[in-house]
């Protein structure tokens, strides 16, 4: 990636380092975290000896990106996607660099709760490359849409799924009201927010607000997947461990909240209310795409024990296949989230899995069994 400034680690980030380790001890808050390398107890790329493996440091000051030129030293998530014009947009969620720090929202670093990169590379097996980035004036990555980070307010605005409609990016964001414990918060909303010009700049969509109430707190969180003219949204409450819902509207229509429908277990229908979960197994941060090697859909989540798994199906509803473990937590203990790569073929599996120990994401590689 080509770089556009250059940070440096200095005193300053050791001062930093010093508060934030201190911090993390008493805070679930994600952002009270430590991207230095070393420091942080990780120093290179973690050695698997499950059905997956890391295969390279894909943010952060060990990447061969070296997204610490744009002031990007720790970050998470990953949502790809394909925008249809030969590239991979990569929404990255809470993000710490350096600057001022934002001590009202609990993070002793400079925070902004979403970055983007692009990619081109087809080449997955040495990492993934970012051919560019959304940036700001003076060559730091781009907070897409800023949240006041006060808390009980709104303190981040994280996306949790992207898809290209046309010529239109689309992410679903949800608005965090505060933190909890460990993989527990609340949150005020999600909605959609599109960018018409390949993710430089990024508006709200206020039409598509879904208040954390009632059915529509089951699509705070997303994964989107288009298939037969439809966007498919698959949905789950605020935090790790919620159940699984269905939505799904014409593309043309992804704007238009009355024209979702809603799988009730049985048919599509109109009302939010009615839709059931796919699965009894609770789940957090998911990805679904159609995979042509195994004509199947594949949905990858973390469990209830923080492991990284996977689940097949023939139809967009299911039934899912009872999990398969891909990264056990056991190897992995800090690990969260699993978003497909779009350009994954044949029998080999890319996807992104933050650690939250060094708080940057990894690319990781599994072979597909028919």
């Amino acid at each position: 990636m080509r770089t556009l400034v250059r940070y440096c680690v200095t005193t300053v980030t050791v001062t930093v380092l010093t508060l934030t380790l201190g911090a993390a001890l008493a805070s679930a808050n994600p952002n009270a975290i430590n991207p230095i390398p070393g420091l942080n107890g990780v120093n290179g790329v973690p050695q698997l000896g499950g059905r997956a493996r890391a295969v390279a440091q894909q943010t952060g000051i060990l990447s061969q990106n070296r997204t610490q030129d744009l002031n990007v030293l720790g970050t998470d998530l990953g949502i790809m996607w394909d925008n249809g014009r030969g590239e991979i947009l990569t929404a990255f969620g809470d993000t710490a660099g350096l600057g001022l720090p934002n001590l009202l929202s609990g993070s002793l670093w400079a925070w902004r709760s979403n970055v983007l990169f692009r990619s081109t590379d087809r080449d997955l097996s040495n990492g993934m490359d970012f051919s560019s980035a959304v940036t700001d004036a003076f060559g730091q990555a781009k907070e897409l849409i800023p949240s006041p980070k006060i808390p009980f307010v709104e303190i981040s605005r994280i996306p949790t799924a992207g898809i290209a409609v046309g010529d239109t990016q689309y992410l679903s964001a949800m608005s965090v009201k505060n933190w909890g414990p460990a993989g527990t918060w609340e949150t005020n909303y999600s909605g959609l927010i599109f960018s018409n010009d390949n993710g430089e700049n990024w508006a709200p969509a206020p039409e598509t607000v879904r208040p954390s109430e009632g059915g529509n707190r089951n699509f705070q969180m997303s994964a989107f997947l288009k298939r037969d003219g439809f966007v498919y949204q698959y949905g789950t409450p605020p935090g790790r461990g919620g159940l699984v819902h269905l939505a799904r509207v014409p593309e043309a229509q992804i704007r238009d909240l009355g024209a979702y429908e809603y799988w009730d277990g049985g048919a599509w229908v109109r009302d939010v209310n009615a839709a059931r979960p796919l699965m009894g197994d609770g789940v957090a941060e998911l990805s679904v795409q159609w995979n042509d090697y195994l004509g199947q859909f594949l949905m990858l989540t973390t469990d209830a024990h923080n492991s990284v798994v996977m689940r097949r199906a023939s139809s967009v509803t299911g039934p899912w296949s009872p999990p398969e473990v891909i990264v056990d937590t056991r190897e992995l203990p800090s690990a969260y989230g699993a978003y497909i790569h779009p350009w994954s073929s044949g029998p080999d599996l890319y996807f992104l899995t933050t650690v939250h120990q060094n708080y940057n994401v990894l690319l990781m590689h599994t072979t597909l069994h028919r």
